[in-house]
């Protein structure tokens, strides 16, 4: 005997699925590794210690005050 089938439901998994194919294919044409992410992490830390360091402090109040 034949197997009923609900045809909505199979309809929306194969979408489903092909949402899935599609994103992976994109994941892999344009993502990245997740090395490339951390070596960029690390080169963005280190731009942003680099400024920090330079950074200028002075020890004067930012408004001057009338003696």
């Amino acid at each position: 005997m034949a197997e009923i089938v609900n045809l909505r439901a199979k309809r929306k998994a194969a979408e489903r699925d092909a949402r899935r194919r599609k994103g992976d294919e994109n994941a892999a044409k344009h993502g990245r590794t997740k090395a490339e992410r951390r070596l960029e992490e690390t080169w963005a830390e280190k731009a942003r210690a680099h400024l920090e360091d330079h950074r200028r402090e002075t020890d004067a109040p930012d408004e001057p005050t009338d003696p």
